[in-house]
This record gives C-alpha cells, structure tokens and sequence, in this order.
C-alpha cells in the first residue's frame, strides 16, 4: 500500500521537475523546450543561468577543453565564521558542484584556433571570486603567453568573496596585472559578461577585455540598485545595470545571443589571430 503512494508521489515529482517557468515571461515550459535552445526561453529570449561545463560545451569547440588546476582549493586563513563557518561553506558548495571553487580554467580550440579560458559558476558559493579564482585565472594568462594565444573569461559572479576579506580583494590587482603582461605581448583578451556580473568583478577583470560582449539582459554593475540610490539620493533610470543599457551607453561593445556566441568567437579570433590569411 504504500509502496505504491511513494511510487505515485515520485512519479509526480518527475513529472513536476520536467517543468520550468521562466522568470522574465513567467511562462509554464517542458524544460526540454529550453534546454534544446541552450537554457534560452523560447517565448521572451531570457537567458537561464547555466553551470560552468554547460558554459564551456556551448562555447569550445567538440571535445576540444582540457581542465587545469582541478586540485585547487581554498583554505580558511582567516577562520571566519558568520552564520556558519567558511570550512562548512566550502564543503556544501563542493557537495553541491562537484567542484573544488567557482571558476573552472583550461585549454580548448574555437574554430581550431588555441584558446585559454577561465569560466566561473554562480551555483559555487555565487561566483565568488577568491585566491583560488584569482590564481586559476592567472594560470590561465601566463598558459595563454607561453602558447602565445587568446584568452577569454566568463564572468557569472556576485563579487569579491568576503570570507576571504584582503586576500580576495588583491586577486582584482592579481588578475588586472596579468591582463597587463597578456596586452603588452599583442594577445587578445575577450571578456564576456552574463547574469549576474557584479561586485569586485565588474570593478577589475569583466571590464578589461579588448572586447567586452555580454548575454541579453544581464545584471551588471558595482553595487546594488538599492545602495547606489541611498548614496547619491536621486532615482535611477530604469534597467541602468543591464547589458542592453550599457552598450547604449559605450561601456560594453556588444550584446550575444547564447546561440550565437560560439560563432562570434570564432570571427573575433580569426580577426586577431595574426596567422590568419
């Protein structure tokens, strides 16, 4: 007897997870139907958030990406501790991801040409950026150097991870430091902002890139909308810290489809790749 409840309730439960709404358009979908379009709704254009891998599948080409650093981890330097301890955070982002930090780095081809790329995953303690993310990210450049290749970094971060206080803060300088010795050297750095790009990130790497490209709709920006209003005590245009305000207004290039990003990079790197014909 209830065997056969716990069967009814699991199937419905199947059956329930095979549905999605979109948050934008609020419209009830078969999930197959937007994870067919790449995690884009088919109805309004919205851009679901996605894991790094799934990031990285819809970019490089087939079979192309080899994974560095996986053994990275954090530490605990400070022994800090709010709610819960920052050990039991990175145990349950790790439980939850199957990763050991928020950025997954390595080597790949797009459209055969050779690429480094460092892609980081909100669902890992919210994309934060920490010393492991800031020396994934730096392997990445100085392998791009050596190789004499592009660079590209996926941004999808709240900012600056605060349990890690200072020493998270120098992986902004970190990072823009080694951007330096990418540029100085004539290797193309393309950063690509998704939803959400914010805090000490938007403030260093996101917006460095020779070309900065950004997903439909894509919260952007330093600080939250209500903080900036409370500092300078005026209303804010509506949508000022999405992707399509800030290329009406010069602070990104462009703005790319998901379904068109693979493509987009392939022309961008074959303009700046010096071998080209």
């Amino acid at each position: 007897m209830f065997g056969n409840f716990f069967k009814k309730v699991e199937a419905a439960q199947e059956t329930q997870n095979q549905w999605i709404k979109c948050p934008k358009c609020t419209s009830l979908m078969y999930f197959k139907e937007v994870e067919v379009k790449q995690n884009v709704c088919p109805k309004c254009n919205h851009h679901f958030r996605i894991s790094a891998q799934k990031r990285i599948d819809s970019i490089v080409d087939e079979g192309s990406f080899i994974e560095f650093d996986t053994t990275l981890a954090p530490v605990d330097p400070l022994k800090f501790s709010d709610k819960k301890s920052y050990k039991k955070r990175i145990e349950e982002a790790k439980a939850k991801t199957g990763k050991t930090s928020s950025v997954m780095s390595g080597s790949c081809t797009i459209g055969g040409l050779d690429v480094e790329i460092a892609v980081f995953d909100f669902s890992f303690m919210g994309g934060s950026l920490g010393s492991v993310e800031g020396e994934k990210i730096v392997r990445g450049i100085t392998r791009a150097m050596e190789k004499e290749c592009g660079f590209i970094i996926v941004s999808a971060s709240g900012g600056a991870r605060m349990q890690e206080s200072t020493y998270s803060l120098l992986q902004m300088s970190k990072t823009s430091a080694a951007l330096n010795r990418l540029s100085q050297k004539g290797l193309p750095f393309i950063s690509i902002l998704t939803d959400p790009t914010m805090g000490g990130v938007s403030a260093s790497f996101a917006m460095l890139g020779d070309i900065i490209m950004a997903e439909p709709d894509a919260l952007i920006g330093f600080a939250g909308q209500r903080v900036i209003k409370q500092t300078v005590g005026v209303d804010l245009p509506a949508g000022f810290q999405r992707s399509e305000f800030l290329l009406d207004h010069g602070l990104i290039d462009m703005i790319v489809d998901r379904a068109d990003m693979h493509q987009t990079l392939v022309d961008l790197f074959k303009l700046f790749n010096k071998k080209a014909s």
